[in-house]
């Protein structure tokens, strides 16, 4: 066997890789004459055959750590840890380097195998053979001391580098470390420290990395630009956001200087760290200086804007990526399939979804999750439970949250056979799929909402049994459920249950026992106003004087209004609807009046009314009926004295219902406001073209408003 040897072939700068395997190539002879051999060579590096040289460290790229300078890493979270790491920056390397000055030795000679051993591969690959070694011997002194025994009392800087740089093993390279120190005297040691901190990267070790670097300083060794970039991959790698700040900031107090992709992975550590700002501000400089971003920090950027909620900018840095010829990843579409989804737009989710697919990529459990938020939360109830099947087809187990999620939905629009289906379902998987309390709670609102009172009750009784304790979630349904079937005593007995739990009724329960109350015979509602006093002292004795004879309307406005003050935003609405309803079912029309009047005026409800040139209209779609037909009669006085002021109304006037149904009502605000339209013999008609709409002209109007008595009262 032949062999080619290198004299003066260096050890390769790519230390961090493992060791290759010989070279094969034609033998060749330094003869005008060839002969060829029967017998692949060699290429063999033989440094004791070259000169003398003085010793050189090794070069930066020796110690440079695989993936800060070249590939941030993706950040840690449960759309990113597995797939579509950004590329690496490096420009291909020949995995075959040639080596200079070969000599070619007779593969028959007696010395070939004494010189084979004796070349820098066979070195490299037992030096790498010890790092495995090291890598599984018992993490102590005498154990690892006696592994790196066989190198001798004088160990080389290079073979110390290439052995850190192979290891794996963070506890037993911080003894290498040591080791190493107590024989070298190393001409940059900092070189030392940032392969061991690598090792310590790749397990992600953050204490032992910060407990390195303070024993960097205590040594008065100064960092250089490779020790911040790998701390500052391992934050990231660790979830550490802040840590990653923390170090890139203090960059400048030792005369580092990062370059463009230590900054671009800050933008993902500025983004994750809640610093928008900065992150933005790194991202516009980024755009303008052009550098080199991967897809891990454009699908940062894209979730800081969707954080933010400028879901547009969000789209637009897409398209930016884009233009820049990065191609998006799984990563990155996950993370639009998400941000689309928090949009509430779930036609854009569609067509991102569709523009994946084409690209050939193969979604994962992320991307199934992000579909299925979106389309559960926008009720896409077809969408969503056809990728419940393209899971379970690729042999994906949805997971409890994701259950939940579609069970939420299945609640949310009244499908309870789907939700029954769902539920079996996850009553036959594996333990960590079973139902747990939102999956009951999901399951007792879908029967409640469809009126199912015994199989709600039921699933509350499988529910205690599993040893669930219902929560006010569970209880807020049931009492909505217990009311729509005028099951007074039972609604009852579910506040007793809330008490006795030593739950706190909240402003949500509250609302529902208001809802309940606008259901409730008059002879019953002693009992529901007994129970929202129990449970909101303020709120029952202000429903007691809307229901009660002779009340004043001025201590009716100034109670509401101290009753909105106390509770939250997102109920304001819901109680407004509820009082006023409550008023219109005890013919207090005055009174609902006044409490719709201060609604608009606490912006509790906005731009009820709108007036063009062209057309007024009255918008209703997000009232309840009683609150709708007040909202009616108090435009129609509205109009009424337009006229008598001299006013000219436009060609058309309109009221605007939307086509849906209410939640707990079979009713649909279109059909109630028709029919209540033709009891007044207003001459407003459905629009052919326009759905949820209800037009007349400028003479119709004009001739029903002046023919309108006073005693035209509208009533529910």
């Amino acid at each position: 066997m032949a062999f080619h040897i290198s004299p003066a072939a260096p050890l390769p700068s790519h230390v961090h890789s493992s060791p290759s395997s010989p070279h094969f190539f034609q033998v060749s002879t330094p003869c005008r004459r060839r002969r060829r051999s029967l017998f692949p060579s060699y290429l063999i590096s033989l440094p004791f055959l070259s000169p003398p040289q003085p010793h050189v460290p090794p070069k930066a790229s020796v110690q440079a750590p695989t993936t800060p300078q070249t590939s941030p890493l993706p950040a840690p979270d449960s759309s990113s840890l597995d797939e579509g790491d950004a590329p690496s920056r490096l420009p291909p390397t020949n995995p075959n380097p040639p080596f200079k000055n070969s000599i070619w030795v007779n593969p028959n000679s007696p010395h070939a195998s004494r010189l084979h051993r004796r070349s820098s591969d066979s070195h490299y690959a037992r030096l790498a053979r010890l790092a495995a070694s090291l890598d599984s011997s018992v993490p102590t002194e005498s154990a690892v001391f006696g592994v790196l025994a066989s190198l001798g009392d004088v160990p080389t800087e290079q073979d110390a580098v290439i052995i850190l740089n192979s290891m794996e093993n963070s506890q037993n390279a911080v003894l290498v470390l040591r080791w190493f120190q107590s024989r070298i005297k190393f001409q940059k040691e900092v070189i030392l420290y940032n392969v061991t901190l690598k090792v310590l990267r790749k397990r992600k070790n953050w204490n032992g990395l910060e407990a390195l670097w303070e024993e960097m300083l205590e040594k008065g060794i100064k960092p250089d630009n490779v020790t911040f970039s790998t701390a500052i991959s391992c934050a990231r790698l660790c979830n550490l956001p802040g840590k990653a700040v923390e170090w890139f900031e203090k960059m400048p107090e030792f005369g580092c200087h990062p370059d463009d992709i230590t900054y671009s992975a800050m933008i993902d550590a500025y983004g994750r760290s809640g610093n928008v700002e900065m992150a933005l501000g790194l991202y516009d400089r980024a755009r303008n200086e052009k550098w080199r971003l991967d897809p891990v920090t454009f699908a940062t950027v894209i979730r800081v804007y969707s954080v933010s909620g400028n879901f547009d900018g969000a789209l637009n840095v897409y398209e930016e990526m884009k233009a820049l010829g990065v191609k998006p990843n799984v990563v990155i579409y996950n993370t639009l399939l998400d941000t689309m989804g928090r949009a509430g737009r779930p036609w854009q989710v569609k067509t991102i979804y569709r523009e994946m697919s084409s690209r050939g990529l193969v979604p994962n459990r992320a991307t199934y999750s992000a579909l299925l938020r979106a389309y559960s939360k926008a009720r896409y109830a077809e969408d969503a439970l056809g990728v419940c099947k393209q899971m379970k087809e690729r042999g994906m187990e949805l997971n409890v949250i994701l259950y939940n999620m579609l069970l939420s939905m299945c609640a949310d629009i009244g499908s309870v056979e789907e939700a029954v289906e769902i539920f079996r379902e996850m009553k036959e998987t594996p333990d960590g799929c079973r139902p747990d309390t939102w999956s009951y709670s999901s399951m007792i609102t879908a029967y409640c909402c469809s009126g199912k009172v015994s199989e709600a009750e039921g699933l509350l009784d499988d529910m205690l049994e599993a040893g669930y304790q219902p929560n006010i979630f569970v209880l807020t349904s049931l009492v909505q459920c217990y009311g729509k079937a005028q099951m007074t005593d039972s609604v009852v007995k579910s506040l007793d249950k809330l008490l006795e739990l030593g739950i706190r009724p909240d402003d949500r329960f509250c609302g529902c026992l208001l809802n309940v109350a606008t259901q409730t015979p008059a002879e019953e509602l002693g009992k529901i106003i007994g129970c929202i006093e129990r449970s909101n002292h303020q709120l029952g004795s202000l429903v007691k004087m809307l229901v009660a004879e002779g009340t004043d309307n001025e201590t009716v406005r100034q109670e509401a209004e101290e009753l909105f003050k106390c509770i939250s935003s997102e109920v304001k609405k819901a109680y407004c609807n509820c009082l006023i309803d409550l008023c219109v079912n005890h013919d207090q029309l005055e009174r609902a009046c006044v409490l719709l009047d201060l609604a608009i005026r606490l912006e509790i409800y906005r731009d009820l009314q709108s007036r063009s040139p062209t057309q007024w209209s009255l918008h209703v779609r997000s009232l309840s009926l009683g609150a709708a037909l007040t909202a009616l009669h108090v435009w129609m006085n509205d109009l009424s004295n337009s006229l008598q002021n001299g006013e000219e109304l436009p060609p058309l006037l309109g009221i605007h219902t939307g086509h849906g149904k209410h939640k707990y009502s079979g009713k649909g605000l279109a059909s109630v406001l028709e029919s209540h339209l033709r009891e007044i013999n207003a001459p407003f008609h459905e629009a052919p073209d326009k759905v949820g709409w209800f037009l007349t002209t400028k003479v119709a109007a004009q001739s029903w408003l002046a023919s309108r008595s006073s005693s035209d009262v509208v009533a529910a």
